[in-house]
């Protein structure tokens, strides 16, 4: 009897590890802010974004410019002018720097805009190609183990050079 329970011990821990060692999920991880930046689309969307942004940072100083002309040539007449004249170009000069600074903000918005409308393709571009690189080796966890990403250690298999091969270059 105490044979019995020996081996009836003896035969409930061995299946206990083998079941905990193929319960085990296969876990590898990618470090995505990486692999992005290196991305072929990600390079020239980067691109198109700062053509974009120095267009309107041009047409912006242009008009603030003008402002600064118009301000100095309106403070140059002033005394040549009456109350009523330099009450109007006060605001006229308030409403172009209005203006200036919703043109700013819809520069902003339009900025977002495009990032979001480039970002998008890309992003799942990558998402798509790191499932199937993971799917592919079998692993059930493909962890982003970019700085900040809440990955503490990533002694793991890293798929990046696999994603990468997927993904063209």
């Amino acid at each position: 009897m105490k044979h019995l329970k020996t081996l009836v011990i003896a035969v409930v821990l061995a299946v206990g590890t083998v079941s905990f060692a193929s319960a085990q999920s296969k876990v590898a991880h990618i470090d995505v802010q990486k692999l992005l930046t290196e991305m072929p689309e990600m390079k020239a969307a980067q691109a198109e974004l700062e053509k974009l942004g120095k267009t309107y940072e041009a047409d912006i100083r242009t008009t603030y410019q003008e402002l600064q002309n118009k301000s100095q040539l309106y403070k140059n007449e002033a005394n040549a002018q009456s109350q009523e004249e330099n009450t109007k170009r006060m605001q006229e000069l308030a409403s172009m720097e209005q203006n200036i600074m919703q043109a700013e903000q819809q520069a902003r918005q339009e900025i977002n805009k495009k990032k979001l409308e480039l970002m998008e393709p890309i992003l799942q571009k990558a998402n798509d190609a790191i499932q199937k690189v993971g799917r592919a080796q079998g692993f059930d966890y493909v962890l982003d183990a970019s700085a900040g990403s809440g990955v503490i250690l990533a002694d793991g298999k890293d798929i990046t050079d696999d994603v990468k091969k997927e993904l063209g270059f």
